[in-house]
């Protein structure tokens, strides 16, 4: 039996290099690390895992996956590879998810170290511009999630200057709206947005396009994936596992097409809304109101509807001046009418869990009639 050795996290530069030291031998054959910023106590078994990534999904149930050394490694030579060679990095995530921890184990493989920023005062431009002056000259990267990205690119200055010195900018954890990346494009970030998950040793698709040994399939709209890099499953839950890991590949839970050979993620299969027997995928009506003047972000959610079952309904982040009414409008010109927001809420921000997930339950609870 071998359990896994829990390294606590709390967002500092000590903690991470504790964390490194673990993980470096993790990978190289000794005890499996499980990092977390709470003690998950006892979990059993971890077997042949170097590392487990403890991950609650859209549902908040706890799961475990388990990543070997062989999946870390090929997901970091694969991004290597992709991004024209080995750099060095600079970890602006927390590393209890795998998009942190894998920023360790590509610089592991490089040879050395990440710079670290310092989280716990929570991320701003300025302390990222500072992590991001202890960077040797060389090959930089970074990975964020497109809330961070969108802070720098407001607050201009050091930060977006440190921004522009990277030989790519990995953005994933949730979509990137197209307003967004090409905001970054222009000021001169090269981004490269990102899609995988835990199970995948983090992202596996880079712009729409799988890394090399990734196969991408669609049974029925379903994103099925496979290759090297797939987890072994999840610790206790051996139904699961065999559920949804089957022949090799990974049965996602999200929804999506190819577009001109390349990936595009519609969603979460339960977040699709069905209203008056017609089904929305919440992505495509996010995109065509994020394209919309004015409209900084946007999350789409159903809620129950005596008449339709469920209607459309959208959360906003309006730029002052902006017009929403014209926003909504413009969705019944793409989409048509099933797609088209019946209520609307400006908020300040989007609610978000995790790294920059949109937080679908809290903005459905926005439209509660209590509220």
């Amino acid at each position: 039996m071998t359990p896994a050795r829990w390294v606590p996290l709390d967002g500092s530069p000590a903690a991470i290099e504790s964390f490194t030291r673990a993980l470096e031998g993790a990978l190289n054959g000794g005890t499996p690390v499980l990092p977390a910023t709470t003690d998950s106590g006892p979990l059993g078994d971890a077997g042949g895992a170097a590392l487990v990534i403890a991950t609650s999904g859209s549902t908040g149930r706890p799961r475990h996956v388990l990543l070997s050394a062989a999946a870390l490694r090929a997901s970091a030579q694969a991004t290597a590879a992709r991004l024209g060679g080995p750099g060095r990095w600079l970890l602006a995530l927390p590393a209890e998810h795998v998009a942190g921890a894998q920023v360790i184990v590509r610089s592991l493989l490089a040879g050395h170290p990440p710079a670290v920023l310092d989280l716990r005062p929570g991320f701003r431009p300025d302390a990222f511009a500072a992590a991001v002056a202890q960077l040797p000259a060389g090959r930089r990267y970074t990975s964020l999630v497109p809330t961070q990205l969108a802070r720098i690119l407001d607050d201009g200055g050091a930060g977006l200057d440190a921004l522009r010195s990277f030989d790519a900018v990995l953005i994933g954890g949730a979509a990137l709206p197209a307003p967004l990346r090409a905001q970054a494009g222009a000021a001169g970030v090269r981004v490269v947005t990102t899609y995988g998950m835990s199970e995948t040793a983090g992202g596996c698709v880079y712009d729409g396009t799988p890394l090399d040994g990734v196969t991408v399939e669609l049974e029925g709209g379903r994103i099925v994936l496979g290759g090297p890099t797939l987890a072994d499953g999840y610790l206790g839950l051996p139904e699961e596992t065999a559920t949804v890991f089957r022949d090799g590949r990974f049965r996602t839970s999200d929804l999506g097409r190819m577009v001109d050979g390349r990936l595009e993620v519609l969603g979460r299969l339960d977040d699709v809304i069905v209203t008056g027997g017609e089904k929305v995928a919440p992505a495509a009506v996010e995109a065509v109101l994020t394209a919309q003047p004015g409209i900084r972000a946007a999350c789409v959610v159903g809620v129950p509807d005596a008449e339709w079952g469920q209607v459309v309904a959208a959360a906003l982040v309006v730029a002052p001046g902006a017009d929403p009414a014209a926003a909504v409008a413009a969705v019944q010109a793409s989409l048509g009418r099933a797609g088209v927001p019946r209520r609307v809420r400006t908020v300040a921000g989007i609610p978000q869990r995790g790294i920059g997930k949109p937080d679908r339950a809290a903005v459905a609870a926005l439209f509660h009639p209590s509220r």
